[in-house]
């Protein structure tokens, strides 16, 4: 069976998605090269490492630092960047892998993930979800594929998917990415851009913990999408509520400044803004069905699929299960 691509990047590889996406595109017979910061295989929770770990290669890279992993990219007709974070505060990741709600709630209600520190530097999230993905996007498009010259009509060369792994309506620096990835590629006729937007996902081995916090969720969803228009949900009261405490500081926004490097809209990081955006973001997860790992990874692989030149944009739970063979 011929692979679907012959060869692919994946940016994070070692990673809770990466790694699903590593494991499901060697099953379809690509050649798959992940870079990380560490560079150190995939290994499980309980630091076993699987079969399939052997046949990935593992390279070790800045994805801020094209001059790291540049080399790779002629070789390439795919890539996947799957590295980032949802809040500036770390603490959300341990409280998913230990299914721990308080925390995870404290998390959303205390985000920063729009500031920066006393020196005005970038703050964390923006590095991981918008720069890192840009500059790797970038790097992508400056290459040159290694079989180019070989074709007399470069015209008809497969176009090269850049598959970014975004999440659903949760976190501003993420979107922003989508936005300028998108602008980037305009200019190049050669690339798609593919943003995967999943919600809660869950894996019953390598998160244990979520898997009844999923359950919870997918009862929420189905319940919420049976209940009459106009009729209060507590999604919906919950979006009252946001957008009450969105309004409260709204006056704060305004003063609010920042450098003008970013040319974004400023927002205030004070606590009411902090809880109406983690209101807004409970809201929507009460009606997105969770969505099991393995099933992200082979949404990702269809997109990587040649053939799939349809497969572009934003690419939600519903469009995921679609592609997967779900309706």
């Amino acid at each position: 069976m011929e692979p679907l691509v012959q060869k692919i990047l994946v940016v994070g590889g070692n990673g809770f998605i990466g790694s699903a996406v590593c494991r499901a595109a060697l099953s379809k017979g690509m050649q798959v090269t992940s870079i990380s910061s560490s560079g150190r295989p995939f290994r499980t929770p309980k630091g076993h490492t699987p079969a399939w770990v052997s046949k990935v290669e593992w390279k070790k890279a800045d994805a801020l630092n094209p001059e790291t992993y540049a080399d790779l990219l002629p070789n390439v007709d795919g890539v996947v960047h799957t590295i980032g974070t949802l809040l500036e505060d770390g603490s959300y990741k341990a409280a998913l892998a230990h299914g721990d709600i308080p925390k995870l709630f404290g998390a959303f209600t205390n985000r920063s993930d729009r500031g920066t520190d006393s020196f005005g530097q970038r703050a964390h999230t923006e590095v991981l979800n918008r720069d890192s993905a840009l500059r790797v996007c970038e790097t992508f498009v400056m290459s040159k594929p290694v079989d180019h010259d070989k074709n007399e009509n470069p015209v008809t060369t497969q176009v090269r998917p850049f598959v970014y792994l975004s999440a659903e309506d949760i976190s501003q620096p993420v979107h922003e990415a989508e936005q300028r990835i998108s602008r980037l590629l305009q200019d190049y006729p050669g690339f798609r851009a593919v943003f995967i937007r999943p919600s809660l996902v869950y894996h019953a081995h390598q998160r244990p913990s979520v898997s009844p916090l999923a359950a919870l969720i997918d009862l929420s969803a189905s319940l919420h999408a049976r209940i009459p228009t106009g009729v209060p949900t507590p999604s919906s009261v919950l979006r009252t509520l946001g957008s009450k405490f969105s309004s409260t500081s709204s006056s704060s926004s305004e003063a609010h400044t920042r450098p003008p490097i970013y040319d974004t809209p400023a927002s205030s990081s004070t606590f009411p803004s902090g809880l109406a955006s983690a209101l807004n973001s409970m809201a929507n997860a009460l009606t997105i069905p969770p969505i099991h790992v393995d099933h992200v990874a082979e949404a990702i692989c269809v997109a990587l699929d040649p053939r799939r030149t349809d497969v572009k944009g934003v690419v939600g739970v519903k469009e995921m299960r679609e592609l997967i063979g779900w309706s």
